[in-house]
């Protein structure tokens, strides 16, 4: 049984196994469409998530027809309104609360289904892995409205998952793809049954529960901080001090025990 953790405007959080949180886009009736309001929830969202101190958090749309389908353009006549120093500022806004998702400490699964376009590609792509249903069709069509891919993150982290020759064709067309191309050019992790989507999300953040949260927390860190890092010198360095503080964890010596004695390790955190 879910328990709902905190309910914002356009969010919601809630528990629905032990360690397991889901953040929903609860904009249903707008194509689950983002908003000024949309971005400021994302942040406060976030830092709830990191009170709560989960093991893994699911990242999903309400409803099954839209996963998240960019900023929503009623909005938009207000944003252009905005002076220069204004709209850097709602740009600011709007691109931290991606890097807040981003920067959750523990992994982050996205269960896409239906549209995924603009914004909804930035946010979907902040997460750590993405899980589709069939039904999964993404744009990246910032052109389409005279934008640029530059936007909450996409050019950087497009670039990084499926390449820059693809993430170029995808940003100069703006042509949307289906569920099919995203997991065959690296976008998405797999794609499961529309019915199963939760459930396979739910069975991987269990997988991922089940081990060292300090370890996975600090696999998290190094695979996220490797790809900013441009020197291997450097990674190793952050590898390093990763491993040294593991090794005065409770958890690890427990799991040398349990591997030993062939049993589950009983994991703490600490």
């Amino acid at each position: 049984m879910s328990t709902v953790i905190a309910s914002f405007e356009t969010l919601t959080l809630e528990s629905v196994e032990e360690g397991i949180i889901v953040l929903t886009i609860n904009r249903p009736e707008r194509m689950n469409s983002m908003t000024a309001t949309m971005f400021a929830e994302l942040g406060r969202a976030a830092i709830a998530i990191r009170s709560a101190g989960p093991r893994a958090v699911i990242l999903t749309g309400a409803g099954t027809s839209v996963f998240c389908s960019g900023f929503d353009l009623a909005e938009l006549p207000a944003v252009m309104e905005l002076g220069v120093r204004q709209f850097y500022h709602f740009e600011e806004v709007a691109s931290g609360a991606m890097a807040a998702i981003r920067s959750i400490s523990c992994p982050v699964i996205a269960a896409i289904h239906g549209g995924v376009a603009g914004g909804g590609l930035a946010l979907a792509l902040a997460a750590d892995m993405r899980i589709g249903a069939p039904t999964a069709r993404f744009a990246a069509g910032f052109v389409k409205i005279g934008l640029s891919v530059g936007e909450l993150g996409t050019s950087w982290l497009l670039t990084r998952l499926v390449g820059p020759a693809r993430a170029a064709e995808l940003a100069f067309t703006g042509r949307p793809f289906g569920a099919e191309e995203a997991l065959r050019i690296g976008l998405l992790n797999r794609i499961v049954p529309a019915d199963h989507l939760m459930p396979a999300a739910i069975e991987l953040a269990t997988q991922i529960s089940a081990n060292s949260p300090s370890g996975v927390r600090l696999s998290k860190s190094a695979l996220r901080l490797g790809a900013e890092i441009s020197s291997y010198e450097a990674a190793m360095e952050l590898e390093n001090r990763g491993q040294a503080l593991l090794t005065r964890t409770q958890d690890m010596p427990e799991a040398l025990a349990a591997f030993g004695e062939r049993r589950p390790a009983n994991f703490t955190g600490n």
